[in-house]
């Protein structure tokens, strides 16, 4: 967690910055719903370029308050540029959120809402300089965080041809894994892959059966991105601290963009089974923190107006147990 830190509300947005949420006011509308409301405390665990954070500042009263997290540092100068006593910005990684409150002495238990729109964003990918995208020439980095970790390059250049036939195939669910990984490999003795449209031009080369509409690096793009960012290991710690952070009835609202992110979530909403029955003794059901109370997709406006949503879905779960009884995270 940075130490950046401030109390900031939402300013102009460059008109060359325009970033439409994805579910903005479905995500807003059913976070809201709590016991305390409008007057409660929130989290944006993916601030972004502050979309769900500003449509929720409109509506919480002048006792509410929002925590918004972001490791792009980017975003975070965004944030940061805000005035509002009712919002603090922190450079944070949503898995430590846990840690972030305990700086801030929140107390457990006491958050009402929690939101996370996981994934890459749209101003991500728009930016040929952070190397996500497959249609922009840029160093092959991908990292959200550019001030640590491994980059992209550095993983194709540097993985054994098994494991990054495993990655591409767990990550990416791609069908081709090892044709592409044995390309990559054969490529890397010449020189190393370093950037974007390098890797992308291989993979187009080598894949057959090419879907129409669908760049054949799709998948290999999206298993690493996954990677570099260590995504779904984020996801696991914060599903896992959600639990202890939400007040009773709070509620934890999840957008995810692709399969590996949204079973994650429903199987983390899914209540558990019933423990097996003892001989002589009464069956009794595990207590289970969560109740999905909605699922949803964008509307037919939404798809047409932003292409982009078409494969997002909005889980959102309300804390319906207490199962945890540390009074610390």
């Amino acid at each position: 967690m940075s130490s950046i830190d401030h109390h900031a509300s939402p300013i102009k947005k460059d008109p060359l910055d325009v970033h439409v949420s994805v579910l903005l006011s479905e995500t807003v509308t059913h976070i809201l719903r709590t016991p305390r409301g409008i007057h409660g405390t929130y989290i944006d665990g993916t601030f972004g370029r502050g979309g769900h954070s500003a449509e929720l500042l409109k509506h919480l009263s002048p006792q509410g308050r929002l925590i918004a997290l972001d490791r792009d540092r980017q975003a975070v100068m965004l944030g940061l540029s805000w005035n509002d006593s009712r919002f603090t910005m922190l450079h944070s990684p949503f898995s430590q959120m846990n840690l972030v409150l305990n700086s801030l002495g929140v107390v457990p238990k006491q958050v009402d809402g929690i939101l996370l729109d996981i994934g890459v964003s749209s101003p991500q990918l728009d930016d040929a300089t952070r190397g996500f995208s497959f249609n922009k020439d840029a160093a092959l980095d991908m990292r959200m965080d550019t001030s640590c970790g491994q980059t992209a390059a550095d993983v194709v250049n540097t993985l054994s041809e098994h494991a990054l036939t495993r990655l591409f195939k767990e990550l990416g669910e791609e069908p081709q894994a090892a044709r592409i990984s044995a390309a990559i490999v054969l490529a890397r003795q010449i020189a190393p892959i370093t950037n974007t449209l390098e890797l992308a031009n291989l993979v187009e080369r080598v894949v057959k059966f090419k879907k129409y509409g669908f760049h054949p690096a799709t998948l290999v793009f999206q298993a690493l991105r996954i990677y570099v960012n260590e995504e779904l290991t984020e996801l696991d710690c914060v599903l896992k601290h959600a639990e202890n952070i939400l007040c009773a009835d709070g509620k934890l609202a999840i957008i995810s963009f692709h399969s590996l992110e949204d079973r994650k979530v429903k199987q983390a909403f899914r209540p558990i089974p019933v423990t097996a029955q003892l001989r002589h003794l009464p069956r009794q059901d595990i207590p289970h923190p969560w109740k999905e109370i909605e699922r949803i997709k964008p509307s037919e406006y939404e798809l047409r107006a932003n292409p982009r949503s078409r494969s997002a879905v909005l889980r959102i779960a309300q804390r319906v147990v207490d199962t945890v009884n540390s009074s610390v995270y």
